[in-house]
Formats: C-alpha cells, sequence, structure tokens
C-alpha cells in the first residue's frame, strides 16, 4: 500500500505494518561502524559478555531507524513532503542479534498547515515490537504531507 495524503488521515488510525525484520549481526555491525560509533557494547563480544546483557546490544540508532524504515510504506510513500521532527523517543527494552521486529503505526494528531494550503501535519506514533510483544522503541513523529489533488 503507498502512503496516504494528509486528508485520508483521522486521528485514531493505526496500522499494524506488515513487513517484519529479524536483525543480523551484519546489521549491527555496517550501521555502527558507518556511523562512526565504536561502543563495544555494540562490536564487542567479550566486552558484551561482561555486561549486564550478557550479549551484543543492538545499536539503538539502528533500531530507531528500523522502526521508521518499516513505517514509510504503509503511511508517507509518496506523500511525504518532508520530515518535521521526532520527538520523546524511548528504547525501552533492548535489541539483540536475532530478534525479529515489527512495527506499528497511530495517528495522534493532524492540523492543516498554516503557510501551506496543499499539505498538513500528521503526528504519529511509532513502535517497535520484538517477537516476545515488548515495545522496544518508541516515538512522536511529525510529518508534514501532501493533500490528495483535486
Amino acid at each position: 500500500m503507498a502512503g496516504r495524503y494528509f486528508d485520508q488521515w483521522q486521528s485514531g488510525d493505526r496500522i499494524e505494518h506488515e513487513i517484519r525484520r529479524t536483525v543480523t549481526e551484519t546489521d549491527n555491525l555496517l550501521f555502527s561502524t558507518m556511523t562512526h560509533n565504536p561502543q563495544p557494547l555494540h562490536l564487542d563480544a567479550e566486552a558484551a559478555k561482561a555486561s549486564e546483557f550478557g550479549q551484543i546490544l543492538v545499536n539503538g540508532t539502528f533500531t530507531f531507524a528500523l522502526m521508521v524504515g518499516l513505517s514509510v510504506g504503509d503511511t508517507t510513500l509518496g506523500t511525504l513532503v518532508a520530515n518535521l521532527g521526532y520527538d520523546k523517543v524511548v528504547m525501552p527494552h533492548p535489541v539483540f542479534i536475532g530478534d525479529t521486529l515489527h512495527a506499528a503505526s497511530e495517528v495522534t494528531e493532524l492540523r492543516a498547515s498554516r503557510s501551506r494550503p496543499n499539505a498538513g501535519i500528521v503526528t504519529f506514533t511509532h513502535e517497535l515490537i520484538n517477537q516476545r510483544g515488548e515495545v522496544v522503541c518508541k516515538c512522536l513523529r511529525s510529518a508534514l504531507l501532501m493533500k490528495a489533488p483535486a
């Protein structure tokens, strides 16, 4: 399903995104090194074993980016003018290599743009959930979306 236009959303709309993703060691390693994050908990198996987690912890910014990415196809694909911001990002549970994750999104606010008559702002609450049903990441995302063509 392609993204929806601003005027096709209603407050309370909820989507359980169908795409699921199992996180691999390669995902975590490449993302951590591409972003110059040398945190031993993400890259050093021995350091991670000695931590309270006992294993490598997946980079939190990868977790966040995956959550947003999994939501795009159903929310803003082809209708986005710009992402305006992300707020209240929390990670209540860790993500480990081998976890299978899926996302859910809910519209929490809608308002017409004051400066762009052909667009409006949708605020989504995105959640990323692991195979145990635990929310591993959550945020508010404000997106400026086009209104449907006349």
